[in-house]
């Protein structure tokens, strides 16, 4: 089994950065291309007549892309030092596993590899398991990492 192509979904928690370790050293076994993606998930707002007009609403979107697109380059930056081949993408406007899954069949990638923060009970209904829809509708792998790399490895 061979993966040309890997995508690797984050957000700004450590465990998204732990996920960007383990594609790296897939990549590098393999001679990969990885695509570096975050979902701006739905605003909650959109619709309502004064989004508009709330300028800490706007500002907050802004931010939160701005963001989002600095993580990325910074990320995308830091493979290619490492010999990786990459690309990034921020989708927009839709739940964030509809967005990791638009994107993997768009790019017709071989593997995801992507972070989970491991919440069971009432957090995991409350806030529900983005790693879990993925997993449950993606037909290609999908690679769960829930920790960092040791550094032995």
């Amino acid at each position: 089994m061979s993966y040309k192509h890997i995508l690797v979904p984050v957000d700004d928690s450590p465990i998204s950065y732990a996920a960007i370790e383990h594609a790296e050293q897939l990549a590098k076994s393999f001679d990969s291309h990885v695509t570096v993606m975050s979902v701006l998930s739905v605003d909650p707002m959109v619709g309502v007549d004064f989004y508009k007009v709330m300028p800490s609403i706007t500002e907050y979107v802004l931010a939160a892309e701005k963001n989002a697109q600095a993580r990325l380059n910074d990320i995308q930056q830091t493979l290619i030092q490492h010999g990786i081949s990459t690309d990034i993408k921020i989708v927009h406007d839709v739940p964030t596993a509809t967005g990791i899954l638009n994107i993997a069949d768009e790019l017709n990638v071989d593997l995801i590899v992507m972070g989970s923060h491991g919440r069971t009970g009432f957090k995991k209904f409350i806030l529900g398991s983005v790693a879990q829809e993925v997993l449950g509708q993606c037909p290609i792998p999908v690679l769960i990492v829930k920790s960092q790399i040791s550094k032995s490895e």
